[in-house]
């Protein structure tokens, strides 16, 4: 999977050399005063004392100029000029960046190492941040804000457990640059409605024989659907957003590792995709009183299960009629006992063992 973007300012100096002190060592070897470059060049005294200074810029122009005198090419000033602007602005971003040090303190850089995110240490402040925000694709603490502070996916979460916010945007941005390696035709609805078909048929076997088939066709489908290991803190099952009007991204951690829940976090971000609207802006943390999340959950819930069965799923208490039930539905049994654990008719673990599979998420 895409890992994170180079940092090309990892290795820059921290001090900016002007083109004039070349300038000067030009003329110093041509036996050549400030005076004699003027009036050689045409150009007044002050503006080449301002040039060996480092004040005034060194114009293609002047480099031209600089040329015909000193045989010096005008692409080596142009280049030696080009340099020393990029070098003070982005020494004056890193003052910038300083400025903000203190934020270091309020990320989860464990996290984010272990995520492989950032590497520098943390006395190293000004350096986190870089790796931090070049990683984010944003210039400072105020766009990242702007862009990563608002609710920017929808996506299913724990209730019982606190959400790092900053783990979730990581978590989130993950995702992003995988699906944008993922090549997608224009969104079809109809089409994603057959790949769902075709994924509840896919259930029984092992996502070694189905992950590849269903990848693919999610794409076809106009939706790049990605598997990617949760930050920790994000405490995320899935997330969907839109990343064009024509290519929406349904992201998936397998958290807990269960097939009930990878299949239900998989129609319910599918519902999202197909149900509300693309410009809607939307984060939930399992809060109940939701309605997006609750059309979600129902949509996901009968899609595994239809509601003419919900009687006689309520009724199954004993582990051989779970696995009739399951055979009859064509669907696995660890998905009918989670949905009866969810329900509370079943104990936590009765039919984990046996009936109930776990996957492992593996990535590239």
């Amino acid at each position: 999977m895409p890992q994170k973007p180079d940092n090309p300012a990892e290795h820059d100096p921290d001090y900016a050399v002007a083109p004039g002190e070349t300038l000067r060592e030009a003329i110093d070897a041509l036996g050549m005063s400030q005076r004699e470059l003027a009036e050689r060049t045409g150009l007044s005294t002050k503006t080449v004392n301002q040039i060996v200074q480092g004040v005034a810029p060194l114009t293609q122009d002047t480099a031209l100029k600089l040329e015909q005198v000193t045989g010096v090419p005008a692409r080596m000033w142009n280049n030696l000029e080009s340099l020393y602007r990029e070098t003070l602005a982005r020494l004056q971003q890193d003052e910038k960046l300083a400025s903000q040090v203190a934020w270091v303190d309020e990320l989860p850089l464990k996290s984010l190492r272990d995520a492989g995110i950032i590497s520098a240490r943390k006395n190293e402040r000004v350096q986190v941040l870089k790796e931090f925000l070049s990683f984010f694709g944003v210039v400072d603490r105020e766009s990242y804000e702007q862009v990563w502070g608002r609710p920017i996916a929808a996506f299913r979460q724990s209730p019982k457990h606190e959400k790092d916010p900053v783990a979730v945007a990581a978590w989130l941005r993950q995702g992003e640059l995988d699906a944008a390696s993922i090549a997608c035709q224009p969104y079809d609805p109809e089409a994603l409605r057959e790949v769902l078909a075709l994924a509840r048929e896919l259930m029984n076997d092992d996502p070694s024989e189905w992950l590849d088939r269903l990848t693919s066709e999610f794409a076809a489908a106009g939706v790049a659907l990605v598997l990617r290991a949760e930050v920790k803190g994000a405490r995320a099952f899935g997330a969907t957003r839109w990343l064009t009007p024509r290519k929406a991204m349904i992201q998936l951690s397998v958290r807990r590792k269960w097939e009930d829940e990878f299949w239900f976090s998989l129609f319910h971000e599918a519902c999202h995709v197909l149900r509300h609207p693309k410009k809607d802006v939307f984060v939930s943390d399992g809060d109940p009183d939701d309605k997006h999340e609750q059309e979600a959950n129902e949509f996901a819930a009968n899609f595994l299960i239809p509601p003419r069965y919900t009687a006689e799923l309520l009724a199954l208490r004993r582990l051989a009629d779970i696995e009739d039930f399951a055979r009859r539905l064509r669907i696995p049994p660890g998905i009918v006992v989670g949905r009866l654990q969810r329900e509370r008719v079943l104990d936590y673990g009765v039919g984990n063992k046996g009936l109930r599979r776990r996957f492992e998420l593996v990535e590239d």
